[in-house]
């Protein structure tokens, strides 16, 4: 029997230290407000009307208070009318806290990623009253620091490496500092007698067999029952199960087939078939193996290597337990239709739902786990060893049954830390966390989850006596082209694989606006710039431009400039890595998503809209690309079947005139590269106005043949046509002259309209059918006139 205490009312108290509490509210925090389990302070005082929205214009300032503050929770239930034993159980509690149920302490915790279960069966009465109260995380982690001794810590300005919190909770260089404290997940009331199912761990392979480890509770007579698509098994629920389904379809990510998964209910069972406990969850069968063999990063699922087209995956809000499987399950499919078939969870954020991994076991999407710690040294002393544990060994047994699951990782640039960033000379010695990655988390996979692949960080070149940035080992981060260079260094580097880089834009109009409400809004009002929570983030934005674009004129332009700048930056490394296949074998994009409206370095805004860099995503991720390269144009065919086709190289003028023409017949076996020499056709005889185009029929790659600010681009000459459709409109643009990252940005004008593709490069005498779908009735005429439509030909 199970009792939901989120179905319960709960009040909320501010209740020290109240020094912070603004004076207005002091009295009406004291007297309590009504409160949500799953939930979280800031919501809760947001939901009474006492707090601004953090998320909007320099709210997020204002709110620090919070924090610094302690907070009771409060509640009252019934007696179970169950008999049996009862356990109070809080399945994520963030993160500080002390519970009382009926004025008596029962336990402590300090560890927002695990969960607790508590025997109440003898202290429940007719009525009782459940309180819990959380300290400041914010005065508790500095209380630590002080206690051992400061260390590293690049993330944010609080000591997030000395508390087992959300690291980003404390803001980060894409999100804010919103320290919160609440009942995150569920609370509820468990009561059973006979027995129970303590803890399931499931190991499922590519031949079919389940093996089933279970932690039983209760009588000794006890069955376990595991039951998988028609095949089922029984046995003593002292020993692990094993059950095989004959001749099992694979589970493969989107990129090599399809998904099929199979039920799996597990029972605790009487001798006479009563059943006690059930536990159930689909699962998929199939081998996953990282070959690092002479310095590589080769992922292979059932024995097929796997270029990795991923993203880097951040918490989706800052307040994860509004994120809902519906919001999940969008989110996946976001990076699927973007061509996406890997996500990192990265370290600094938590160990998401199930809902999360349920979606991309449904649609294909393999998922590197990280273990929490990120950019900062932690301490290997008690309690935080003790919890690191505990909460691992939690995270391994609940995510193993998943099929997506493909990697567990020790941390995020920790070891980049202590090989760039000063920490080795600066710890003089000192543990900082490298015993959690390379002995306490391996022994943990090793034990509870021995088929999947570990290493100990992101980036790691296979040894820790080896800088973390080598290119001919292992997996890399590339974060100086940001932040000191052009985008055009990518072309510089051939890593084995890139595990992290990225470039920065504002988000979509549409979700900046709703956020910012300067006047007037430009790149410098303070609306912005505290949504830009970079280091000089805005000065390498404006670098960024500088290399390619004149000063913007407008803010108009500004916004239009830096996705353009944003989309190609990350194609120009995507298709320089993919080109380089097999020495390269993946890149994951930092990043896919963001929890908040925020210039940062997603494709996925923080309202959910899609910014340029998706489609470029898209574009630069699909299984047949064409790219052209210094070296020659090159096919890259990552399908599973050959890629036969002509290419035709042409030389041309903005104007339309063809210069050089050639053509050639080309095979490209499945998941490999070829490289075509361009030879003369792409030798210019007056750069600044010719362009290289590669031509396939249904794949097209253009290279200009000079730099940006030396081009001379024609005045933009086009005809628009704009229909009405079923769900919203179709725009047909008709090129009479070179039209250069063309985009229509229909969220101007409506905040639920979307646009089908985005920075299109047409031809003299192309066209184009650019969809838009709204529930909204628009101006046809606005949606192809400046600042809707653009291109980069109009700039200035």
């Amino acid at each position: 029997m199970r009792i939901d205490l989120g179905a319960h009312d709960w009040t909320l108290r501010a209740c020290g230290p109240l020094n912070h509490v603004p004076i207005e509210l002091a009295r009406r925090l004291a007297e309590g407000i009504p409160a949500s389990v799953p939930g979280t302070v800031h919501t809760d005082l947001l939901a009474a009307g006492l707090i601004p929205d953090p998320y909007l214009d320099r709210n997020e300032a204002d709110l620090q208070w919070i924090g610094l503050t302690g907070w009771r929770y409060e509640t009252t239930f019934d007696r179970p009318a169950a008999l049996g034993t009862a356990e109070l159980v809080f399945d994520g509690l963030d993160t500080i806290a002390e519970i009382e149920l009926n004025h008596r302490v029962l336990a402590e915790t300090r560890n927002m990623h695990r969960s607790y279960r508590i025997p109440v069966t003898d202290l429940l009465a007719d009525g009782n009253t459940l309180a819990v109260t959380f300290s400041s995380a914010v005065r508790y982690a500095r209380a630590e620091r002080a206690r051992l001794g400061d260390l590293p810590n690049l993330g944010n300005d609080e000591p997030a490496n000395f508390i087992r919190k959300m690291a980003c909770n404390f803001g980060w260089d894409w999100g804010p500092k919103l320290v919160t404290a609440g009942l995150w997940k569920t609370a509820s009331i468990e009561v059973w007698d006979v027995g129970r199912l303590r803890q399931v761990r499931v190991a499922a392979g590519g031949d079919g067999v389940v093996v089933v480890h279970a932690e039983v509770e209760g009588r000794d007579d006890l069955v376990l029952r595991a039951r998988v698509a028609d095949v089922e098994v029984s046995g003593p629920a002292s020993a692990p199960l094993r059950a095989g389904v004959p001749d099992p379809r694979l589970w493969w990510p989107h990129s090599l087939g399809d998904q099929p998964l199979y039920p799996l209910t597990v029972t605790l069972e009487t001798a006479d078939g009563s059943i006690v406990d059930t536990w159930a969850r689909e699962i998929g069968f199939r081998t996953v193996e990282l070959d690092t063999d002479g310095g590589a990063f080769t992922f292979r699922v059932n024995g097929v290597p796997l270029f990795v087209r991923g993203a880097n995956w951040i918490p989706d809000d800052c307040f994860p337990h509004r994120v809902d499987a519906a919001r999940y399950d969008r989110r996946v499919r976001q990076a699927v239709e973007a061509n996406i078939d890997l996500l990192r969870v990265w370290g600094g954020g938590i160990y998401e739902s199930d809902d999360f991994y349920a979606a991309c076991d449904r649609q294909g999407v393999l998922v590197w786990q990280d273990f929490l710690f990120a950019c900062a040294g932690y301490p290997e002393e008690e309690p935080l060893r003790r919890e690191v544990e505990a909460e691992a060994r939690e995270a391994v047994v609940r995510l193993a049954p998943h099929p997506s699951l493909a990697l567990w990782c020790g941390n995020n640039e920790n070891y980049l830390g202590w090989f760039h960033w000063g920490w080795r000379e600066s710890l003089a010695g000192r543990e900082w966390g490298a015993g959690y990655y390379e002995d306490l988390l391996p022994s943990i996979v090793s034990e509870l989850d021995p088929s999947r692949p570990y290493v100990p960080g992101s980036p790691w070149s296979g040894d820790p006596e080896r800088d973390a940035l080598d290119d001919d080992h292992g997996c890399v981060h590339i974060w100086d082209v940001w932040n000191e260079r052009d985008y055009s260094a990518y072309l510089e580097r051939v890593p084995r694989f890139v595990s992290e880089f990225g470039w920065q834009a504002p988000p979509t109009w549409a979700t900046l606006t709703a956020a910012v409400h300067d006047v007037p809004l430009t790149p410098e009002s303070p609306g912005i710039l505290h949504h830009q929570k970079a280091a000089d983030g805005n000065g390498k934005l404006a670098r960024g431009l500088a290399h390619h674009f004149p000063a913007p004129e407008s803010v108009a332009d500004w916004h239009y400039l830096t996705q353009v700048t944003q989309a190609r930056a990350i194609r120009t490394g995507i298709e320089h890595f993919r080109s380089h296949r097999p020495r390269c074998t993946g890149t994951i994009v930092w990043q896919l998503n963001d929890c908040w409206p925020v210039t940062s370095w997603s494709a996925i805004d923080g309202a959910e809209r899609r910014k340029p860099l998706w489609y470029a995503l898209r574009d630069a991720y699909a299984d047949r690309l064409i790219t052209l390269q210094e070296r020659g144009a090159v096919l890259v065919n990552d399908s599973a079947s050959p890629w036969e086709t002509t290419v035709e190289l042409r030389r041309m003028t903005v104007d339309g005139e063809i210069l050089a023409k050639t053509s050639q017949s080309v095979r490209v076996p499945p998941r490999a590269a070829v490289v075509l020499p361009v030879g003369d056709v792409g030798v210019a005889s007056d750069a600044r106005r010719e362009l290289l185009v590669a031509d396939t029929g249904a794949e097209r790659a253009i290279r200009f043949l000079a730099d940006d600010l030396d081009i001379d681009y024609p005045e933009p000459r086009f005809e628009t046509r704009v229909e009405r459709t079923a769900t919203g409109y179709a725009i047909t643009v008709t090129a009479r002259s070179v039209l250069r990252d063309l985009a229509v940005f229909p969220d101007r004008l409506a905040p639920d309209a979307e646009a089908d593709q985005c920075l299109l490069t047409l031809l003299p005498g192309d066209h184009a059918t650019i969809r838009v779908t709204t529930r909204y009735a628009l101006d046809p005429e606005q949606l192809v006139t400046r600042p809707v439509l653009r291109c980069l030909n109009d700039v200035g």
